[in-house]
């Protein structure tokens, strides 16, 4: 059973950074994709960025320009870095990861608070 550990989440000001970390352990055949979830009070669940042990990325355009993702794949573990936060970025954050059986995991969630 493949089991997600994240790490980072906080509470900061408009404007600062943040970086978030999943480590999976577990997989018998590997890990082909990670990425981040979110989701806001009163929200639905939805996709900040992903992507594959090939480094292929893809991002919610709410983050382009303003968080990046990267993995290493020889840890299994999964980065966000974020950058200018806004208010409107706070939420759970929720890491996913995808192994080579299309099988999918979720992280517990970490909380992700943009305050003054």
């Amino acid at each position: 059973q493949v089991q997600l550990v994240e790490s980072g989440g906080g509470l900061v000001q408009p404007g600062g950074s943040l970086r978030l970390s999943c480590a999976a352990s577990g997989s018998a055949v590997g890990i082909n994709a990670m990425g981040w979830y979110r989701q806001a009070p009163g929200s639905q669940r939805e996709l900040v960025a992903a992507i594959t042990s090939l480094n292929i990325t893809n991002y919610s355009d709410s983050v382009k320009g303003r968080f990046t993702i990267s993995i290493d794949n020889a840890k299994n573990t999964v980065y966000l870095q974020m950058n200018s936060l806004k208010p409107e970025d706070t939420a759970v954050y929720y890491c996913t990861a995808e192994d080579y059986t299309k099988a999918d995991y979720w992280g517990q969630g970490t909380q992700v608070t943009v305050s003054s």
